[in-house]
């Protein structure tokens, strides 16, 4: 048998490898609750600025100009530190959070839907409840949604330096 030598060395998975501000399961948990809402037929952004100058984890927006909020919680600690979510709600009308299978969602509030995702996909635990929307503030963050889009779509086919 001849011998094979691999022209790289295969590189170890280290979990607490971030990547931004991003660990690897929360992109894993992003990726699959993306799925999930495109296969609802929903458009998503990641990483989105509101207005506040808050930056949401995921922004959905369905075909009736409905837009759903989700935040990718990887950990409780993440979920017991970060109390910004709450500064996302007045830009919602469905506010999620999405975690692992293995989080306690018990601690997460009643009041939000609950998603549990893996990086292949996602299910809706708990549906969240309508919020109002102020009508002035949804058609301008509609705007911001479909300038965002387009930009990041115009930057993937001319990245320019």
């Amino acid at each position: 048998m001849l011998p094979i030598q691999l022209p790289f060395e295969p590189e170890k998975d280290d979990r607490r490898k971030r990547v931004g501000n991003r660990t690897p399961l929360t992109i894993a948990l992003t990726r699959g609750v993306c799925r999930l809402f495109t296969d609802m037929g929903y458009g998503t952004l990641t990483e989105f600025r509101l207005p506040n100058s808050r930056r949401v984890d995921i922004i959905a927006l369905d075909s009736s100009g409905r837009f759903s909020i989700i935040e990718v919680k990887s950990t409780v600690a993440d979920f017991r530190k970060d109390l910004k979510w709450m500064e996302y709600l007045p830009y919602s009308d469905r506010f999620y959070f999405a975690v692992s299978e293995h989080f306690p969602t018990k601690i997460l509030p009643a009041d939000c839907g609950i998603i549990i995702a893996d990086s292949f996909g996602a299910t809706i635990e708990r549906k969240a409840p309508e919020r109002s929307f102020n009508a002035v503030r949804k058609r301008q963050q509609l705007r911001r949604f479909a300038l965002t889009a387009s930009e990041r779509l115009q930057r993937l086919s001319d990245p320019r330096p």
